[in-house]
């Protein structure tokens, strides 16, 4: 198999298993440093917003352009734009209130475990959730590296780091149902398979039809669904974990780390 394609799937898998970390912060640290986790948020979203908009969309558009000519391929690059966005949303509305995966929780709420079955319930349908919503971060990493390794390691930290606070939403209801630790983080890592099996999707489905249409059109959603994702998600996590302005201050970071190593190595 080809290196580059190993890569691109070895960074999906651990943007993926990053829920295994938050699960493992739940149990491990007796407070939750909101501060630290409104600006990694925050962190997160600007690298995302920023290469979406700056990067991932430019190359889908050049893609579409030299394809289908100036004017159909740009129509084309705002349409799978907007249509990544529509794909996220439509998931996002289908999953339960009661099982947002975003929904904040924090590691105080372990600390008094108690046997509840629809603490339990809300754990499992959470873990659902969130490996149904990962399920396009994964064809969205492995793309992205495929077509640009460097470009896909930035993404694939973005989404790790945002899926850390998922891995939290998880394992918190679950042991605060049962008292298990073991079930608990094993809920949280399974729900971040779903990112990797987005990838081995994005592989055997969508590579054998990999043309330039195809790539510049999921290239476009994929900037579509990260947008979305930090707008929806990124960003007002970051600010109920803090209401100052550590979130701001963690998306202009990631602008400007993203800026710079766009700038340097990319």
């Amino acid at each position: 198999m080809d290196q580059t394609i190993l890569l691109a799937f070895g960074l999906t898998l651990m943007a993926g298993l990053a829920t295994g970390i938050g699960s493992m912060l739940a149990f491990f640290t007796s407070t939750t440093n909101k501060k630290f986790l409104s600006l990694a948020l925050g962190f997160s979203a600007g690298v995302m917003i920023y290469v979406s908009m700056v990067e991932i969309f430019s190359k889908a558009k050049s893609a579409l352009v030299d394809a289908m000519g100036n004017h159909l391929g740009n129509w084309m690059t705002v349409a799978g734009f907007f249509a990544g966005m529509v794909l996220i949303a439509l998931i996002d509305k289908f999953i339960p209130k009661s099982s947002n995966p975003h929904e904040i929780k924090t590691v105080e709420e372990m600390n008094s475990p108690a046997h509840d079955m629809e603490l339990l319930k809300m754990g499992t349908f959470t873990a659902l959730a969130i490996g149904i919503h990962n399920f396009p971060e994964g064809i969205a990493t492995f793309t992205s590296a495929l077509q640009d390794p460097k470009l896909g390691i930035a993404i694939a930290v973005a989404i790790a780091i945002h899926n850390i606070p998922e891995g939290i939403a998880v394992s918190v209801p679950v042991y605060f149902a049962t008292g298990d630790k073991k079930r608990a983080f094993k809920l949280s890592f399974l729900s971040g398979l779903a990112e990797p099996i987005g990838a081995l999707v994005a592989y055997f489905l969508l590579m054998p039809f990999l043309n330039d249409i195809m790539f510049g059109f999921i290239f476009a959603a994929v900037a579509g669904i990260m947008v979305f994702i930090s707008l929806d998600e990124l960003l007002p996590a970051a600010k109920k974990y803090d209401e100052s302005h550590m979130s701001i201050y963690g998306v202009v970071s990631g602008m400007v780390v993203m800026a710079i190593s766009l700038l340097l190595f990319i």
